[in-house]
Formats: structure tokens, C-alpha cells, sequence
């Protein structure tokens, strides 16, 4: 099996050690605690379940500025994108070395972690603006990702963890979270060798179904592991459980038996195009796949990015060796009335727009929103119905 990014082993820094798991718990609750970010709770629950292997807890200011540079640590480590605890203030922690993070996406916000604090840091405004404009692209206030990177403290809170829960993820989504550790574990009792993996934030219609086929054939992949986002997304996007239930029932129906599984992962989305493309690729390996796809724009929101950025970092700025992942480049993907099936547009050359079904993503939730089914060439009839389902309730 692929190797973890950086590491023989994959490091998981959640306790999984019954004893220990409980002799911290106990020690946390008489511990200095701070409740953070929703981003950096996300970050805590991604180095927990191993897919940032081989971090071993929060950034300082000089890594994060390296990761945001050159995607590179002051270690010589590789790592796409910082991974900071920020706070408004440290009144609550002063000088203690040792402090429970609490989770500010549960009620009672429960212990996530324990840190041994190596530094507590002020960050510059010129420092946070160089790390929006490395990461994002941009400093404008209304991208998403930059909002909510922007929208945390200033003092930098770095130093390992401990982590003790998966936050919501795991309890609102036991079907469907997994960790790192579990899904290469998956992999390897499937008897899988070659495994492409697919991001999703959306429900998949017939056009993603028939781009993870296509990868599947085109690589000789044993299996797809289908990986969505669990966490928090942007206004107006279809909430997991409904996504979830879209894609289990297309699996279902439309892939052959032990060929995919439907697993997912606690993050908040970055919305940062390339770089985030750089991110995903690297927990992917971590989890065990070998090829990743990465199509149009992915990661992307708005017209912030270049429809192919997401799969040109890979070649210009990500320094060579610094992962074994493969990438599978794909462009956007339609039915072609022409041939009667999904192809890939630019393998297309002889057809204009009016030859492929094409459908905006605000035209296809009016017609779900009305209770009208889109056409069959573009989304699966029972994968349709679930959502119909979902947008007419909003609509009472």
C-alpha cells in the first residue's frame, strides 16, 4: 500500500489507548481551556484521525509562514497550507504549558484536545495578509475561505496534541466519517491495490458518477473510495445527510459490488482552489489512495481561480517528491446527445455546447425545488427523487 505522505507509518494523534483516553479526559477538565475556532477544531479532527500525518499538533507562526511560501516547514517538511490555533485573547490560558481545546461546534463545547503550548504568538496583520494571498489567491473579504481564516484571533496558540474526540462528525455521521487509519484498513481488507479517491462537497450526478467510472477504467483502479465533506460549507449548499443519501443510493445502483465505498471527513471547506486541491491530494495518500481526481475548478468558488489551476500547482509549486499521489486531471464532464453517453468535453472536439446536456447548478435546484425530475442524461432518477425530497420540504 502507498506509503503515508512523509512517514513509513501513519500518525494519528488521536488516544486510542482505553487508559490513556480516560486519564486525559479526567486531567482536562481541571486543565486552563480555551474554545476554538471552527477551523482549527476542524484541523485538530483531521490530525486526530491521521489524514495530516505526519503533524503533530498546531503550527507556530514561522511554519505556518512556510507552509502558506513555499509549502514547506522550517524543518524541511512538506505541508501545503497552515494549520493554526488562533484565539481573541489568551486571558483564559496565561502561562500554562498544558490546556484543554474545547469544540465550538457541540453543545457544552466538550474537550477535543489536549496541547503542550511551545509558543503563544501575536500574528501581524502583514503576516496574516501574506498567508490569505498565498493560500486563497486573494485578501478580498467576501471569499468565503478568506472570511473565516480572517475572521479568528491573532495569537497564534502552537504546540503537539492529544486528541479525544472526533467532534460532531463522528456522532451525527457514523456511517459515513472515517478516519485515515480505518479507511487504509478498508482498503487493505478489500484486497485493493490501486485506489482513485473523489472529492465531493455535492451530491454526484450522472456526469461525477461517469468521471469516477472513467478513472476507475483508465487507471486499472481496484476500487474509488468516494470521500465527501463533512463540515462546514457555504450558504445554500445541500446539507451532508441529504448529500450522503444521494450517494449511497447512486453506489448502490450503479456500481459493481466491493468496487467503491462512500466514507467521509470532518473539515471546514477552505474554498482555496489550487492550494486546497494540494491539501486534499495529500490526506488522500494519507488515507491510502493511490491516484486522486481533480477536475474543473476544483475547490474553487466564484471566479476567483483559473478552471484548471487546481491541477497546474501540481507541476509548478509543489516541490518535487513531496508526495506519491498521481493525479488523474479531468475536464468537465456532460452527456453528449451525439454518442449517448458522459464524455469528458475536451475529448469532444467536434461538438458544440448544444450537443451535451448542460444544466446550471441554479437551474437544476429550481426544477428540484418544483418537483420536476432533471433529464435522466444528467442526474440519476433516484438519485433526483432523494433530492426532490429535500428541496420540497424546504418549500413546506
Amino acid at each position: 500500500m502507498i506509503k503515508p505522505v512523509g512517514s513509513d507509518t501513519l500518525q494519528p494523534l488521536f488516544v486510542y489507548d482505553t487508559d490513556k483516553h480516560h486519564e486525559l479526559r479526567h486531567e482536562a477538565e481541571n486543565l486552563p481551556s480555551v474554545t476554538i475556532s471552527s477551523q482549527a477544531a476542524g484541523n485538530a479532527v483531521m490530525m486526530g484521525a491521521g489524514y495530516f500525518s505526519p503533524l503533530k499538533g498546531f503550527m507556530n507562526v514561522a511554519d505556518a509562514m512556510g507552509a502558506a511560501e513555499k509549502m514547506t516547514l522550517t524543518d524541511g517538511s512538506f505541508f501545503p497550507v497552515p494549520v493554526l490555533c488562533l484565539l481573541d485573547d489568551t486571558d483564559a490560558i496565561k502561562d500554562a504549558r498544558r490546556i484543554a481545546l474545547r469544540d465550538p461546534n457541540m453543545e457544552g463545547n466538550p474537550v477535543l484536545a489536549v496541547m503542550d503550548i511551545e509558543a503563544i504568538e501575536e500574528v501581524s496583520d502583514e503576516q496574516m495578509a501574506v498567508m490569505t494571498e498565498k493560500v486563497y489567491r486573494t485578501t478580498d473579504g467576501d471569499h468565503p475561505g478568506v472570511a473565516a481564516f480572517n475572521s479568528q484571533g491573532r495569537f497564534a496558540v502552537s504546540g503537539p496534541i492529544q486528541v479525544l474526540h472526533f467532534s460532531y462528525f463522528q456522532d451525527d455521521f457514523p456511517d459515513t466519517f472515517r478516519t485515515a487509519v480505518e479507511i487504509r484498513n478498508e482498503i487493505a481488507e478489500r484486497g485493493w491495490k490501486k485506489v482513485v479517491a473523489f472529492q465531493t462537497r455535492n451530491p454526484m450526478h450522472r456526469a461525477h458518477e461517469e468521471l469516477c467510472h472513467m478513472a476507475m477504467e483508465r487507471l486499472g483502479c481496484d476500487g474509488l473510495v468516494i470521500h465527501m465533506l463533512l463540515g462546514k460549507l457555504k450558504p445554500g449548499d445541500i446539507p451532508a445527510p441529504v448529500r450522503d443519501g444521494a450517494i449511497r443510493k447512486m453506489v448502490e445502483l450503479y456500481f459493481p459490488p466491493n468496487s467503491a465505498m462512500v466514507t467521509g471527513y470532518g473539515f471546514d471547506m477552505l474554498y482555496a482552489g489550487p492550494r486546497e486541491a494540494v491539501l486534499h491530494a495529500y490526506f488522500r495518500q494519507n488515507m491510502g489512495a493511490t491516484h486522486f481526481i481533480i477536475g474543473r475548478d476544483h475547490a474553487g468558488v466564484g471566479d476567483y481561480y483559473g478552471a484548471f489551476d487546481a491541477q497546474t500547482i501540481f507541476q509548478e509549486e509543489v516541490p518535487e517528491g513531496a508526495m506519491e499521489i498521481e493525479i488523474f486531471n479531468a475536464d468537465h464532464t456532460a452527456y453528449s446527445k451525439k454518442l449517448n453517453k458522459v464524455v469528458m468535453m475536451c475529448e469532444a472536439p467536434d461538438h458544440t455546447k448544444d450537443d451535451f446536456v448542460l444544466l446550471s447548478g441554479t437551474k437544476v435546484r429550481e426544477m428540484l425545488g418544483q418537483g420536476i425530475a432533471p433529464p435522466a442524461e444528467f442526474s440519476r432518477p433516484e438519485v433526483a427523487q432523494i433530492l426532490m425530497d429535500y428541496y420540497q420540504s424546504l418549500n413546506g
